[in-house]
């Protein structure tokens, strides 16, 4: 069923967009490591990494995903359905940073487990800020993308994605209030561990 769910969003214009197979894996390891049973995605696309994470929370595990694209979450919701994943799965089709201002509001600071960041650059640092509010003392943060093809090591000045993706690795090398690394999985993964 993954094989198939990548093989259609191999046709979409958008699908560098897509995680890697490597990559789904170790998400689901380590949101079953950590034993999370709340989490949250930002940017959903076609669903992969959506199956990745849910799959690995517990029967009563919730994921909140956080995308604005009905066509492409089209997709996703048909495949986790037939992956008996849908009621793990909460979709909210709205920008990421209301979602996340509502589940503040709602549920609270520190209620949730997990989180995985993977959507508009520019919008990476106010995500993580919202994010790490959201998240436990010792929950885990993954943010995808932070090699962004060797850009972010350039000294040149790049585009708004590169520029932003520079910021934030210097501000998470020097954030106190987590413990993080930068892993060489795909375009890079920093995980982050809220202290």
């Amino acid at each position: 069923m993954q094989t198939r769910l990548r093989e259609e969003t191999s046709n979409l214009s958008a699908v560098g967009m897509q995680i890697g197979a490597d990559q789904g894996a170790f998400l689901s390891l380590l949101v079953s490591a950590i034993g999370a049973k709340r989490a949250i995605e930002i940017g959903t696309f076609t669903g992969y990494s959506a199956i990745s994470i849910a799959s690995a929370l517990p029967e009563d595990g919730r994921l909140i995903c956080c995308d604005v694209s009905e066509e492409w979450t089209g997709i996703a919701k048909r495949y986790w359905k037939e992956a008996r994943l849908d009621a793990r799965i909460d979709l909210r089709l709205a920008p990421a940073l209301d979602t996340l201002n509502g589940l503040l509001g709602d549920d609270g600071e520190g209620t949730f487990d997990f989180v995985f960041i993977d959507a508009d650059k520019t919008g990476y640092d106010a995500y993580y800020e919202a994010c790490l509010k959201l998240l436990r003392r010792g929950g885990v943060m993954a943010i995808d993308n932070t090699l962004w093809g060797g850009a972010v090591a350039e000294t040149k000045k790049g585009d708004a994605d590169t520029e932003a993706l520079k910021v934030l690795n210097l501000n998470l090398a020097d954030d106190s209030r987590v413990d993080s690394s930068l892993l060489t999985i795909g375009d890079g993964v920093t995980l982050v561990r809220k202290r």
